[in-house]
């Protein structure tokens, strides 16, 4: 029997990027938007806040943009304030890129296991699913996820109990199997 797991974003996660005014490298995106007219061409701002001394600062999401060229129901979720869309933008490597910003996820996902009831098997076949693109090692995962410690976890992946197609010791964001045999 496969269980499915799923990865969950819980927040908005902090970028990363250094403040011009305190020179912090944090800043919490609060899910606005600044949407700039100048005649036809728009610009587009998500608005980030220093977690130090509460500075506002820009990322850049549209710049020059004619107004035809935008999606309405796009430019309706940009005037909402959708926090949903700031999560997809900031998780944008075209964005990121631009911006010379990185994410810190920490504190801002949970695994969803869908119950205990698979920790009594003897084999345990697990699909991990991630709802964003969440940087985390497979092996935290799957200590969290059946109540182990990370020792522990990377002791029967050396024994051979655990195994999967992907490399458990490095960060992955995108969809994996393992199986654990007790």
């Amino acid at each position: 029997m496969l269980d499915n797991w799923v990865v969950m974003p819980t927040c908005l996660p902090l970028v990363l990027r250094r403040c011009h005014t305190c020179a912090s490298q944090r800043f919490r995106p609060n899910g606005k938007f600044r949407v700039n007219a100048n005649h036809k061409l728009l610009d587009v701002w998500l608005l980030v806040l220093c977690t130090a001394c509460g500075a506002t600062t820009k990322i850049t999401v549209l710049e020059r943009m004619n107004v035809r060229s935008i999606r309405p129901e796009l430019l309706d979720r940009l005037h909402d304030n959708d926090p949903g869309l700031a999560g997809e933008l900031l998780q944008d490597p075209v964005v990121q890129r631009r911006n010379r910003i990185a994410l810190d996820w920490d504190g801002a996902w949970r695994l969803d296991t869908g119950g205990s009831d698979h920790l009594d098997r003897e084999v345990i076949d697990v699909s991990v699913r991630f709802a964003a693109r969440i940087p985390v090692r497979p092996v935290r995962l799957i200590a969290e996820g059946c109540g182990l410690s990370r020792a522990a976890v990377e002791r029967l992946v050396a024994e051979g109990k655990l195994v999967s197609a992907v490399r458990l010791s490095s960060r992955l964001s995108g969809d994996f199997t393992f199986t654990l045999k007790r």
